[in-house]
């Protein structure tokens, strides 16, 4: 399933929540919050655990009596700085000029105190350089997984997808629920998302929620891409870097595998 929204209003943009429909299937809400200068946006949640990724904007986020600052010129050119807080816990958001901010959600029991992740703190893993001539190259960025913060029910990252190339690539798979929210350079740039044996037109602000089936994705030419990769753990079956190749497509990645150049 593919969700565009058309326009976003001020405070919170829900696209997915637990109480209904999609969400409720795979058990994550997520939303884009939107605040403009002098803005404040507040966050307390009985039972679910809650992440809030900066996109772009400066703003101060107070949770258990600490406050924060943060900055982010924009997804392309600096890293994220993210929130966690475990369910129980009263986020407040002033933002000191237009800032847009990614909330992802899942329920958890389990209380642990917030957790604040610097841009010097995101693991990043520039993939695919030297395969494929560089077709596949990204940058994939982990906030928190289960290694780091095994205490939580999800895990959260950011891919920076670089015009014209392909990420998630070969097409894999893994049992658990995954959401891909898609921020272009450019608000007109688009590429596809192929998942759930569909493929998707993916534009700027827009989810794609993946509920099973090998997915991957592509940026049309020109246009650069960075999205955010969330995934809810499964009970007794937490995602562990566990990535199931699409068999079939194994072939290109073999030492001396031949396929047309361009050269």
């Amino acid at each position: 399933m593919y969700i565009k929204k058309n326009s976003l209003r001020g405070g919170c943009n829900v696209y997915l929540s637990m109480e209904s429909g999609k969400g409720k299937e795979i058990g994550m809400d997520v939303s884009l919050i939107v605040l403009e200068k002098g803005e404040s946006y507040t966050l307390f949640e009985e039972k679910k655990e809650a992440a809030l990724l900066l996109f772009c904007g400066e703003l101060t986020w107070e949770a258990n009596g600490e406050s924060r600052s943060v900055s982010r010129k924009s997804e392309f050119t600096e890293e994220a700085s993210c929130l966690h807080v475990s369910a129980g816990t009263k986020v407040i958001l002033r933002a000191s000029r237009h800032s847009e901010i990614y909330l992802q959600m899942v329920n958890n029991g389990r209380k642990f105190p917030p957790v604040f992740y610097a841009p010097e703190d995101i693991q990043i893993q520039r993939a695919g350089v030297s395969d494929l001539q560089g077709t596949m190259r990204r940058n994939i960025k982990t906030v928190f997984d289960y290694e780091n913060a095994p205490y939580s029910n999800m895990v959260l990252g950011e891919v920076l997808n670089f015009p014209g190339k392909w990420s998630s690539y070969p097409p894999h798979f893994h049992p658990q629920p995954e959401v891909y929210f898609y921020r272009f350079d450019k608000p007109q740039g688009f590429g596809a998302g192929f998942a759930n044996g569909q493929v998707h037109q993916t534009t700027h602000n827009g989810l794609l929620v993946i509920q099973g089936g090998f997915h991957s994705q592509v940026a049309a030419p020109g246009y650069g891409l960075c999205y955010i990769w969330g995934i809810r753990h499964h009970r007794n079956n937490p995602w562990r870097k566990t990535r199931i190749d699409e068999v079939e497509h194994l072939w290109m990645l073999k030492p001396g595998a031949e396929f047309l150049s361009g050269d």
